[in-house]
C-alpha cells in the first residue's frame, strides 16, 4: 500500500515544519492527531481542515465537528473522510487551523508518495522534525520540566532577584547562612 508524506508546516514561520507519513486509507482525525503530536500541542480544542490550492485559498472543510458558525457546504466530518479521498492533484495542500480562539494555523502539502510502507513505522508516523515548535500557551509550555530542573538546580526560588547573597568580603553565602541570626559575641 502507497503511503502519503505531508509536510506540515507552522504558518507564521515556514522553517519550522513535521513531516508526516500517512496511508491514503488512514482518516482526517489520525492526521488531526499526528499533527498534535508532532507540535507538542493537547487535543482539547476545535479544529479543521480546508482543502487548498497553490495559493493557499480556503476550500472544501474536513471538520472534527459540526460547529456553531455558517458554512458555504456542510463541512466532511473528519473521522468518517479518508485522507485519499481528498488527494485531487501530486501537490495536493491543506490548511489545518486547531484552536479557533487562538488561531493555530498550519499548511499542509503533500511532497511525497512512497510506493512501499515501512514495516517498522506505525503510520501515522512522524519522518522528521525542523525548528523548535510554537508553545501552546506560552514560555511555561515551553521549557516544562526542563525549566524545573534549572529551578531546582540553581536554587531560584531562594532569593528575591535571582541572585545569591554575599558577606562582607563579596564572597557567597548559602540560604541558610543569610537567614541565621548574626553571631553577637564579636
Amino acid at each position: 500500500m502507497p503511503i502519503l508524506k505531508f509536510r506540515a508546516y507552522f504558518e507564521e514561520d515556514e522553517t519550522v515544519y513535521r513531516d508526516v507519513a500517512i496511508r491514503p486509507s488512514q482518516h482526517f482525525k489520525e492526521l488531526h492527531e499526528a499533527i498534535l503530536k508532532a507540535y507538542e500541542f493537547d487535543s482539547k480544542h476545535q479544529a479543521t481542515f480546508f482543502r487548498s490550492n497553490d495559493k493557499w485559498q480556503r476550500g472544501r472543510e474536513i471538520s472534527l465537528a459540526v460547529y456553531e458558525k455558517s458554512y458555504q457546504a456542510p463541512p466532511l466530518l473528519m473521522d468518517e473522510t479518508t485522507i485519499g479521498s481528498e488527494i485531487k492533484g501530486p501537490n495536493q495542500r491543506f490548511v489545518y487551523v486547531y484552536d479557533f480562539e487562538r488561531n493555530w494555523n498550519f499548511l499542509l502539502e503533500l511532497i511525497q508518495v512512497i510506493k512501499e510502507e515501512d514495516p517498522s513505522l506505525l503510520y501515522p508516523a512522524i519522518t522528521r522534525t525542523e525548528g523548535l515548535a510554537p508553545s501552546q500557551y506560552g514560555t511555561k509550555a515551553l521549557l516544562g520540566e526542563k525549566f524545573a530542573d534549572i529551578e531546582e538546580k540553581y536554587d531560584l526560588s531562594g532569593s528575591e532577584e535571582g541572585f545569591g547573597e554575599k558577606d562582607e568580603e563579596g564572597e557567597d553565602i548559602g540560604f541558610d547562612e543569610a537567614t541565621a541570626p548574626e553571631d553577637e559575641t564579636e
